[in-house]
């Protein structure tokens, strides 16, 4: 399908249905039936989503349910725009239009969380509770003024839950997994426990604790496994084993206009990695015997954010958070003895951590006016960090390094009439690594008759270089591999328009249709480039030498009927990036991307159950690739993603059972094939996305009194 054709369709759909006939008694007790999602991300308060300046995506409990999701990657994985990237180890990151996870905030109640890298960016989406979430909150686009570095192709926050409407509630859930074909109920397969108490101490106290355990076996495919004595190369997991253990603590406080809430949690988890090969060994206590280098991963994270909202002297809204969180990541080397299921010469080190002090404050409500407010805030961010390089003769040197930023930043929204809302903004950042950056945004929302709202922002944003593109190093044999501390933040400019049409038909039926266009301009990207020679070793080193272009075109389209419930998307994204390694750079031309995804849901009241159904196509992608004397263009295969639930409640809905089904196309690995000539020839390859079909049952017990 050609880029003119897909226009069509794209358009098509906006004309026949997002601009469709609405009922000339859709007014009246239908509207006022109608509940609006109220939002918090990016708002001076929460409000309802068609007051919102910003075009903010919401993911409902309902829609992590019906998903069975076990990580937030199992939820992103079917919306448009994008992309979830897994690794055999389980590491799991995000990706949108076309920019890596560098670019891309995740927060947790309006707080980046760490990794052992940075905050709030690369993070790993497997490590993510989903027991805890009331629902998520997505915002496209620049968002530097608002939340700082690092949010350039949008924010994803993460709001957890925080009171209940009962004296108690207890919740306890098990939810068994196949991985693959795959199963048993100790070895393989995949393997989930989790409790939650929660209690409304009195009208002002509310505390909950819980814990969850992910016991996730490994997906052998090909392989055979720890205990595989041949050296044929077929010992291992294809996909890697881990377990997460994950307790995690809420206290909340709130009285007239004084709210305050104190979170903590931590993260404890194991990956396991065996050698494919198998040597041999002797020794006086075992004799012969049959042995792998093997390795274990151990990651830890605390959390804790305590947090305060309120008014000063009964006018100025404050919202004030701090946060401590510290995340690390050690490795343990042994010598695994097959032949006697034993271990010797275990050795463990720290790899990588991350220890950060964070605060974020905002005040508002300056004027008593109702036609313009103002905010004020501040954030502060100290990153402490440790990684462990490997330099020139095989030396390994600890790297230890401290990076602050002391943030300030105003907005404003100023409702010129009842109908037009505008919000500039601006923000000024002291860097102590780097020269000192600014963000500035100007949005508006404007009110049409029929149900239509306009939206158009344009925004500057800047993305700061990670611990790794600043200090790692990895020096050996035919390996050159370095940072570059005197790295440039790179600079970048997004603008984005978006109709949204609320059409309500008699009946309570509603249609919601919204299109976006935006475009993303990046200057001085970061690369790894060619910097010079080492005898015949070639040396790269991060420079800022690239540039990237995006063009995005997106329609969602959202109908509620009775006890059904359907979406569709589409979404055609072109991209532009020049690749410069100092040799010889791309091509500047855009390579463009088609998604569709559907999905529909239906409730059967009378029987308590819900059958929902989700679908993700991913076209076809094109990206330029290095060779040896330039880049050549490779193609990824397109795919298609099916996932299917039904949920059903038994005795009071206190007990809820949900039977389904992921990855239902059996997708394993998809192709990338190359095209050239001489020394750039790529060869067709095979990337890792998923493990095949895989089936669950999941069995919740509530009690609430």
């Amino acid at each position: 399908m050609n880029i003119s054709r897909l226009a069509i369709l794209v358009c098509g759909i906006i004309s026949s249905i997002g601009f469709s006939q609405e009922s000339d008694n859709s007014g009246g007790l239908d509207k006022e039936l109608e509940i609006e999602e109220v939002v918090i991300t990016g708002q001076f308060e929460p409000q309802s989503i068609s007051k919102a300046v910003h075009n903010v995506r919401v993911i409902s409990a309902q829609d992590i349910k019906n998903l069975g999701a076990v990580h937030l990657g199992d939820v992103l994985n079917q919306y448009i725009n994008i992309t979830v990237a897994p690794t055999r180890s389980g590491r799991t990151t995000v990706s949108m239009f076309g920019l890596d996870a560098n670019y891309f905030k995740i927060l947790v109640d309006n707080i980046p969380l760490v990794n052992e890298s940075g905050l709030g960016n690369n993070t790993d989406l497997s490590q993510i509770n989903l027991n805890d979430i009331e629902r998520i909150e997505i915002i496209e686009g620049a968002m530097g003024v608002t939340h700082g570095a690092n949010a350039v192709s949008g924010i994803l926050n993460i709001i957890t839950k925080k009171t209940t409407t009962d004296k108690w509630n207890i919740s306890a859930t098990l939810q068994e997994e196949t991985i693959g074909d795959e199963y048993a109920f100790f070895d393989e397969g995949r393997h989930i426990q989790a409790l939650k108490v929660s209690h409304n101490i009195s009208d002002n106290w509310f505390v909950s604790v819980g814990v969850n355990r992910n016991d996730f076996k490994g997906y052998l495919g090909n392989l055979k496994g720890r205990y595989h004595q041949t050296n044929d190369g077929l010992r291992g997991n294809l996909w890697l084993p881990r377990e997460q253990f994950q307790p995690n603590a809420t206290i909340a406080y709130k009285k007239g206009d004084s709210r305050f809430f104190y979170k903590f949690e931590f993260l404890n988890e194991e990956i396991n990695f065996y050698e494919n090969a198998v040597q041999s060994g002797w020794n006086a206590e075992y004799g012969s015997y049959k042995y792998g280098n093997d390795e274990r991963y151990f990651t830890n994270r605390f959390y804790h954010h305590l947090n305060a909202t309120g008014k000063i002297k009964s006018k100025v809204n404050y919202n004030i958070s701090l946060s401590h969180q510290y995340q690390k990541r050690e490795i343990e080397k042994f010598r695994y003895n097959i032949t006697y299921d034993t271990e010797m010469n275990n050795t463990t080190d720290k790899d990588q951590s991350m220890e950060i002090l964070y605060s974020i404050g905002t005040f508002s409500n300056f004027f008593n006016n109702d036609r313009i407010d103002f905010q004020l805030g501040y954030e502060f961010v100290n990153n402490n960090g440790f990684s462990v390089e490997l330099e020139e003769g095989n030396k390994k040197k600890q790297v230890r390094e401290r990076i602050d930023n002391y943030d300030f930043f105003a907005i404003s929204e100023i409702k010129a009439n009842e109908n037009l809302s505008l919000r500039p903004g601006f923000r000024y950042s002291l860097q102590s690594m780097f020269d000192n950056q600014y963000a500035i945004s100007f949005g508006a929302r404007y009110l049409l008759p029929k149900g239509f709202e306009v939206r158009g922002s344009v925004g500057k944003s800047y993305r700061t270089p990670n611990f790794n593109e600043l200090f790692s190093k990895m020096i050996f044999d035919g390996h050159y591999f370095v940072g570059n501390e005197d790295l440039d933040p790179e600079q970048s400019m997004t603008y984005e328009v978006n109709v949204k049409k609320f059409t309500y038909f008699e009946g309570g039926h509603s249609l919601s249709n919204n299109f976006m266009a935006s475009f993303n301009d990046i200057d001085g990207r970061i690369t790894s480039a060619l910097v010079g020679w080492d005898g015949g070793t070639p040396m790269y080193k991060y420079i800022n030498i690239s540039k990237y272009r995006s063009i995005n075109l997106s329609n969602t389209n959202h109908f509620r009927m009775n006890n059904w419930n359907f979406s569709l998307g589409l979404s055609l994204t072109g991209i532009s990036r020049v690749i410069d390694n100092q040799e010889f750079s791309s091509d500047d031309k855009y390579l463009y991307n088609f998604n569709l995804n559907a999905n529909a849901s239906y409730t059967i009241p009378k029987w308590h159950t819900t059958v929902a159904a989700y679908y993700k196509y991913t076209g076809k992608t094109q990206l330029f690739v290095e060779g040896t004397d330039n880049y050549t263009l490779a193609d990824i295969e397109p795919y298609s993603w099916l996932d299917a639930s039904i949920t059903k409640t038994f005795w009071k809905d206190r007990i809820e059972a949900t039977l389904g089904a992921r990855n239902l196309f059996d997708i394993t690995d998809i192709t990338q094939s190359g095209t050239g000539s001489g020394t750039a020839h790529i060869a067709a390859s095979q990337i890792l996305l998923a493990y095949g079909r895989s089936y669950f049952l999941k069995l919740t017990y509530n009690l609430n009194f």
